[in-house]
């Protein structure tokens, strides 16, 4: 993480100042109280709005929730550290039993105390086959879970079907409340949105598409936040949550690099501090193999070395950020050395000749008869994607492959992925089978946003089943760089780069760090990870 103090922007280089200073006045997030009001109260900006609040359905998973504690959490160094459970577990010798020890006595925010029934709740319901948790998955492993008393303390313990090195990381998952969800519908119930857990703050309002209010848990077991008001705008377009960062009416926001770099410099409003976020976020092109030009594997191989992937870096990161040849960042331990592919327009133009793609009149490829074109989606709003699409379209075109770039909702995109392209963002730091299984085996595809590329390689699935089951770190590297490997020769996506979180942030707090962030940087991830432990400056 790194930090630097700015002050705020002026109006030129984001967009129309009349325009902006419309959208600032009609889109504030409360009633009249926005950023910049005090220490006790927090008002951001982010992009991404949950599609539930609910960990029964997949909300939190990663930690930082706000709302919920899982058993286990993450450091500022994204190391394991106890929060529900007293202590990190005890793992048995053959790596398939967990046992972890509760914390006396936390509470619910509704005062009802927190037991290990909650656990085995939780777990039991994401893995019940009528719970709608797209994430199920990625509890494949686990085989029981079981409450205990041990010496007048309670202990929750995982059985689980085989040794998953990656287990604890997934017990940062958020505990729910079996008193109020078990209730309820798991799949429509008031818990969805009016959600009751351990953690920090309590939302008090949630208005769809607009924002998410929280105050503090006057329950919670680590004490009572100082910061007492804590407010998530949601604000799809990157431009204009830069113009009401910079109006005032936000206290913070995660931007693009190059709406970011605006601020450097200025002389005008109060100080900010920007930070930069290491990240396990990539961007990537989903290849469909079900359409006949990205499922054709010449087409894909010669993307994959058309892609200027260091001129995205530079131009559209701002340099912040790096190449990407697969889901594992280039500078993390996992990632297999030897696999990157340089940019290679001769290289690729061979591909596409020996297989048969032949340059039209147009200049745009065709064989049999079918020209080489498709569509790439991306989301409406998203300035990062928009301009690594266009970026892509036009490197695509120099090797005479036709990409028509549209934006749309994800109700509108979702449903043409099976053929059509989408510019897609993933990624998940704790472990490389997080990132690695739910997009390129083909065990997820059709499971949720798992798998988008509906990609199948018997190498790949044979490699990330080794590398899942196995304990013994030597292996599972060994197992890794093969299907690294292996996605080199067969790739099922043009993965283009690895980005780094850009914040802007009032410089009002002691406290401000990050941490290795996910592809999620909404509630959870941001300066604002421990908003709980921020403290005022004095």
């Amino acid at each position: 993480m790194s930090a630097r103090r700015v002050r705020t922007a002026t109006a030129a280089g984001v967009t129309a100042a009349a325009v902006l200073a419309g959208v600032a006045a009609c889109s504030a997030p409360g009633g009249g109280g926005g950023g910049g009001g005090g220490t006790d109260a927090v008002t951001v900006g982010v992009a991404q709005e949950p599609e539930t609040l609910s960990p029964l359905l997949g909300y939190g998973k990663e930690g930082n929730s706000k709302i919920f504690d899982g058993l286990l959490t993450h450091d500022a160094r994204m190391k394991l550290k106890p929060a529900l459970a007293t202590k990190l577990p005890e793992v048995s010798d053959d790596g398939k039993t967990y046992t972890f020890t509760l914390r006396d006595g936390v509470k619910f925010s509704d005062g009802k105390p927190f037991t290990a029934e909650d656990v085995v709740y939780t777990y039991r319901t994401i893995l019940d086959k009528k719970t709608n948790n797209a994430s199920k998955s990625e509890l494949d492993a686990l085989d029981t879970v079981k409450a205990k008393d041990r010496h007048g303390k309670e202990t929750v313990v995982f059985t689980l079907k085989y040794p998953y090195a990656a287990f604890a990381e997934r017990t940062v998952l958020p505990i729910a409340s079996k008193a109020v969800a078990g209730r309820q519908d798991v799949n429509t119930g008031s818990y969805n949105t009016k959600p009751v857990g351990t953690g920090p703050y309590v939302l008090t309002n949630w208005r769809k598409g607009e924002k998410l209010s929280f105050k503090a848990n006057p329950h919670y077991w680590g004490g009572r936040p100082t910061v007492k008001k804590f407010t998530v705008a949601i604000i799809e377009d990157d431009d204009v949550r830069a113009t009401r960062l910079r109006s005032g009416d936000l206290d913070g926001a995660i931007l693009p690099p190059n709406l970011a770099k605006a601020y450097k410099n200025s002389d005008e409003g109060a100080e900010k501090r920007t930070f930069s976020a290491k990240t396990a976020d990539y961007r990537a092109v989903t290849l469909p193999t079900d359409n006949p030009v990205t499922g054709d594997k010449a087409v894909r191989r010669a993307l994959d070395v058309a892609v200027d992937r260091d001129a995205m870096v530079k131009s559209i990161l701002n340099g912040a950020g790096k190449p990407a040849y697969g889901p594992l960042p280039t500078d993390g331990p996992w990632f297999a050395k030897g696999t990157e592919r340089p940019h290679d327009l001769a290289r690729a133009k061979k591909i596409l000749d020996k297989a048969g793609w032949k340059p039209g009149e147009d200049g745009i490829r065709k064989k049999d008869g079918k020209r080489a074109s498709f569509t790439l989606w991306y989301f409406s709003g998203d300035k990062l994607r928009q301009d690594h699409a266009l970026a892509y379209a036009s490197d695509a075109k120099k090797a005479g492959i036709d990409v028509k770039v549209q934006a749309g909702s994800r109700e509108v995109i979702r449903p043409k992925l099976k053929h059509d392209a989408m510019l897609m963002g993933n990624g998940f730091p704790a472990d490389p089978d997080f990132d690695l299984y739910p997009t390129l085996h083909s065990s997820q595809i059709g499971d949720g946003w798992n798998n988008l590329g509906y990609y199948d390689d018997k190498t790949v699935d044979e490699q990330l089943d080794k590398g899942r089951r196995s304990r013994d770190t030597a292996e599972r590297h060994a197992a890794y760089d093969k299907a690294q490997k292996a996605l080199k020769k067969n790739p099922g996506y043009t993965f283009l780069t690895h980005i780094d979180h850009v914040y802007v942030l009032n410089d009002k707090w002691r406290g401000l760090t990050t941490q290795v962030e996910p592809h999620d940087h909404g509630i959870g991830a941001g300066p604002w990870w421990n908003v709980q432990d921020w403290k005022p400056k004095k």
